[in-house]
């Protein structure tokens, strides 16, 4: 295949929320490359660490590639058979509601439209929910409570036009990076202010003018603060209030009492000073983006939180314009397709609503069915919460992984131990949940599947084919369709590919405009006429998009909104103090959240050796304070419990976090570390409104955890060391490198004994061995026809780093120089730290830089090296290393 000849496809990306244009072709070599789309609206050619390496992770590693029954593979027709009797027995003998499904922000919408439709519209179970529901449902109820439908009124444009960017409960430079870059830009160009509302120092503080670093889960009081002092400094825009709003003086009456009653400042943590420049700089600009995400949204009271930012939004008339928005931003790619078509157990298909009797009967009409369910389903906790009490006797899980994403999931293991039927449909073959499988069903994953995802900013775009699938999987449209079929409603489900399953769910969204009804403003009538090959090209559209084929990048700018009287509503939010559990006992408070270059629980990124290298193990951010008060070392284990379980991490000793707060991101789990998932620590606790779970305020406690040996394995393939003997490890975790995995292990045995086991297990005698010792350390290579397979490093702990092996001796021959620096200890050189993953910029190279050219800045080091020009996530890293030097 000539390179210059093979076209562009544009499709795209599979991670966050921002929702990046991509454009891929397959090389010469068979292999895909991948570039930013410069003509999408949501990146114009930017594209972050994690997408630029996307390629890295389209190998065959864990895939799931035939049906399988009890761990038996089957054909398709048996499995889907078998998938079909399970349900209906269970229907039949337990009634709709003993039936769950499980789904995913990672669907694509007509996947997810099919699933809601099976599931509310003919089975008749309205249980069914989202991983979103960890995500964004405090921000669905919030939109809801506010604004009569769950719409985010703003569009990515505003962060170019706005004079005040605030940033709350967002990382945006690391989970969100290409906005970060272009909000960065706006700084630059435009001069922005922007604000940093985070108990953390965290990589977006870099280019904050001011960082609040608020007491954990005291944003109700900051911004219920605000309110009052709107209302004090003639800040309220009374003619939009008068004329667009309802329940002004619930609202104020509410921040009145707070304000009489507490001091904000000593509520938040945030001085007088700090508060009443915040305060003002709101008041003094008209032009005001207040970004929020899960850090607003994780809560016991997110909903609430999301409503006093929006109440500062209504009153001062901050809303549909350009540069004034409350916004919403999303964690999944398609989470909020998932939204639009009624993915949460608490909404229905098109933003029609449980709550409104004339919405069920549009729905009957539309699907022509009379089974569909009337009332709200469980939510994700209270889902397999049921399944634990037997309730559910038939749980689906569909491209998503609860056993290790949802909170308390010592508890979600063992009600999937003892769920008579677990239906997983998922592009891998190993995970926390399809252990406890009884039917698993191979699914398409990214580039290999097609259809829709709609990002944060209601902009829809099309995910293309981009490689042959692999094994026997297939789109998960077509799974449902197939058991829905095979269920009875066969002429319901007669869909022959993605483009009938859009057109139906556009067709269901041009029934919002009814006259009888309140008016949704989800409407995509103008795509109505869209014929096969127009899905097939067709480009990103925002909606609402009506016949007219016009579309709205700002909602409510007229003042209307989707209410019965076409107001928005003031909601109380009553501040209620977050209660820290047996102080004594639980000390410190535990903060969640990711880290730059992985994604969710590594199912895809874990895929990729260049992403490996930013943050290679679950670690626990801990204040130097805490760690003397402690006695904790930094990188030594640490033993971390909470009232709900208990997990151990690599102490990182860091003045980032708070005095007596810590911070654990979320993406190890059982497959890549023996006890680094923080969700074993979380409870259940959740906001009453929208069922989100608080991940960001733990009681925990904290113990130093001595060992006496380390080791490093580095295997081509990828092993199990969960079967070990108890008492090997005390803590392992994995990474993929180039050409296999490496295991690190911390061990209480002594050096010989540690050798013993780990060579009886991984170093079978069959093979050649070639062996190096000392009384310090143990080094072994293992070969298979002249080429290294496996190498393994043990030594005692010397309270340094252990510094990793090279994994390039993977399949080197017994000859190569680099074997035999392995074996004489000639390689004990640390490995290049990759600071830059966009550009592959190491450490040394920086430092070299700076000292040689006289670097000043970061502009001058990133012009010089290129390090931060990619998805400039690694700024506050460059900083930090300027400010070293």
């Amino acid at each position: 295949m000539d390179n210059e000849k093979t076209s562009w496809v544009k499709s795209t990306c599979a991670y966050c929320g921002v929702g990046c244009g991509i454009e891929a072709r397959i090389n010469n070599n068979g292999k895909l490359e991948i570039k930013g789309d410069s003509h999408h609206p949501a990146n114009k050619g930017l594209l972050c660490s994690k997408a630029l390496n996307l390629v890295e992770t389209l190998v065959s590693d864990n895939k799931m590639l035939t049906p399988q029954i009890l761990n038996q593979p089957v054909s398709w027709n048996e499995a889907l058979n078998q998938t079909t009797l399970q349900l209906q027995e269970t229907i039949t003998k337990y009634g709709a509601d003993s039936v769950a499904f499980y789904v995913s922000g990672q669907l694509l919408t007509e996947d997810y439209y099919v699933i809601n439709k099976l599931a509310k519209g003919f089975i008749g179970t309205a249980n069914i929910d989202t991983n979103s529901r960890l995500c964004m449902s405090s921000a669905v109820a919030g939109h809801q409570r506010a604004f009569g439908e769950d719409c985010v009124a703003g569009c990515y444009d505003d962060l170019d036009a706005a004079a005040v960017v605030i940033l709350t409960g967002s990382n945006l430079a690391w989970c969100h990076p290409v906005l970060f870059q272009r909000l960065k830009l706006a700084q630059k160009k435009h001069h922005t202010k922007i604000v940093v509302i985070d108990p953390r120092h965290t990589a977006s503080c870099d280019i904050a003018d001011l960082h609040l670093a608020i007491t954990p889960d005291s944003d109700v009081a900051l911004f219920t603060g605000l309110l009052n002092y709107l209302n004090n400094n003639n800040g309220f825009d009374h003619d939009y209030i008068n004329a667009h709003t309802h329940n002004i003086q619930s609202a104020l009456a509410t921040a009145t009492a707070l304000e009489q009653t507490a001091d904000i400042s000593q509520l938040t943590g945030i001085s007088k000073q700090q508060l009443n420049e915040f305060y003002q700089l709101f008041t003094d600009n008209p032009r005001t983006v207040t970004v929020y995400s899960q850090g607003v949204n994780q809560s016991l009271s997110g909903t609430d939180k999301v409503n006093a930012i929006i109440n500062c939004h209504l009153a001062t008339g901050r809303i549909g314009k350009p540069g004034a928005t409350p916004f919403s931003i999303t964690g999944q790619p398609n989470a909020m397709g998932g939204r639009e078509v009624g993915g949460l157990a608490t909404t229905l298909a098109a933003h029609l609503d449980f709550q409104h009797p004339e919405h069920w009967q549009l729905l009957r009409d539309f699907w022509q069915t009379d089974n569909l369910v009337t009332h709200p389903g469980l939510k994700a906790v209270d889902m397999f919460d049921a399944v634990a009490q037997g309730k559910i006797k038939a749980i689906w899980i569909i491209a998503t992984n609860p056993a290790a994403s949802l909170p308390n999931s010592h508890k979600v293991h063992q009600a999937l131990a003892q769920c008579p039927c677990v239906i997983v449909s998922d592009c891998v073959d190993n995970n926390d949940t399809l252990r406890h499988a009884t039917i698993k069903l191979p699914a398409q994953g990214w580039s290999e599947k097609s259809g829709t995802v709609t990002n944060s900013e209601r902009c829809i775009s099309r995910q293309r084919r981009l490689m042959p699938t692999q094994g026997e999987a297939k789109p998960d449209w077509w799974i449902i369709t197939q058991v829905a079929q095979r269920m009875g409603f066969k002429e319901s489900f007669h869909y022959t590919n993605e483009a009938e399953i859009f057109a139906e769910h556009v067709a269901l969204t041009a029934q919002n405009n009814h006259p009888h009804q309140t008016p949704r403003l989800l409407n995509l009538s103008g795509l109505s006429d869209l014929t096969a090959h127009e899905y097939d090209t067709l480009l990103p559209q925002q909606w609402p998009l009506n016949s007219d084929a016009l579309h709205q990048p700002r909602l409510f700018s007229d003042g209307i909104f989707p209410t019965q009287d076409g107001r928005a509503r003031f909601v109380k939010t009553d501040y209620k103090p977050l209660i820290k559990n047996i102080s004594t006992t639980y000390p410190l408070l535990l903060n969640t959240g990711r880290v730059r270059d992985q994604w969710h629980t590594m199912t895809r990124t874990g895929l990729s050796a260049t992403l490996a290298h930013h943050t290679q193990e679950p670690l626990i951010a801990i204040h130097p304070s805490n760690a003397k008060q402690y006695q904790i070392k930094n990188n030594h284990l640490v033993s971390v419990k909470s009232q709900h379980g208990h997990a151990i991490f690599r102490a990182h000793i860091s003045n980032d976090v708070q005095p007596n707060n810590a911070f654990i991101a979320i993406h190890w789990t059982q497959q890549t570390s023996s006890s680094g998932s923080v969700c074993s620590l979380i409870g259940e606790q959740q906001d009453p409104i929208s069922g989100q779970p608080q991940y960001k305020a733990t009681p925990i406690q904290l113990t130093p955890i001595p060992f006496t040996t380390e080791a490093i394995l580095t295997t081509t393939t990828a092993l199990t060391l969960a079967n070990l003997p108890s008492q090997t490890t005390l803590y392992w975790v994995s990474k993929k490198v180039t050409a296999g995995y490496q295991y690190h292990i911390n061990s209480a045995l002594n050096l010989n004994v540690l050798e013993q086991i780990l060579v009886r297990y991984f170093m079978p005698t069959s093979a050649t061995h070639l062996r190096a010792i000392s009384a310090q350390h143990r080094r072994i290579i293992m070969l298979n026809n002249d080429r290294c397979v496996r190498s393994l490093l043990i030594q005692e702990n010397n309270n340094k780093p252990m510094i990793n092996p090279p994994a390039n001796i993977l399949t080197c021959r017994s000859d190569e120089l680099a074997l035999h620096q392995f074996l004489n200890g000639k390689d004990n050189i640390a490995a290049p730290k990759i600071i830059c993953a966009c550009k592959q910029i190491t450490k040394q190279q920086l430092v070299s830089t700076i000292t040689e050219k006289h670097i000043q800045n970061v502009e001058a080091l990133s012009q010089a090296t290129t390090a931060g020009t990619g998805c400039g996530g690694c700024w506050a890293e460059l900083e930090a290393l300027l400010n070293q030097q």
